[in-house]
């Protein structure tokens, strides 16, 4: 079982919806908030889980999901933002998300169909099934932007 993908996918959609709360302002988002405190090794060099976490969103920013101007040494990304990208992947509507919520204002099934918002309740269960697949969703390109 490959572990880290699993830690790939929970840092990924926790560092996107951070940002997407902060959106449109830029922030220093901090792997400390994603994973919370891990010791450094006895070379003072962060942990392997904290390199990881460090890692996806560095490679977020790379794949044109989120920028960023610097590093705060190996703890965060500063002056951090959602892209165009990205944003628009995390507001379209994730399929047959409230299929049997019909009686609720349009309104309210926009924003809880949004895959932002089905990402975030995912990752208050812990189901990490549900979570890969809708990270997968994010980072789908062939799917249309359903809003």
């Amino acid at each position: 079982m490959d572990l880290q993908i699993d830690d790939f996918y929970r840092d990924a959609a926790a560092g996107l919806l951070i940002l997407y709360q902060a959106f449109p302002r830029k922030i220093a988002l901090y792997v400390g908030d994603l994973i919370g405190h891990e010791e450094p090794d006895e070379f003072g060099l962060p942990s392997k889980r904290h390199q990881g976490c460090l890692g996806a969103l560095i490679w977020l920013a790379e794949e044109g999901y989120l920028r960023f101007e610097s590093t705060i040494h190996f703890q965060a990304l500063d002056q951090a933002t959602l892209t165009e990208k990205a944003f628009m992947r995390l507001t379209r509507s994730v399929p047959d998300a409230l299929a049997c919520h019909e009686s609720m204002p349009s309104s309210v099934r926009r924003v809880q169909s949004t895959l932002a918002h089905q990402l975030r309740e995912t990752l208050r269960e812990g189901d990490s099934e549900r979570l890969a697949k809708l990270t997968r969703q994010l980072f789908d390109s062939s799917l249309a932007d359903h809003r």
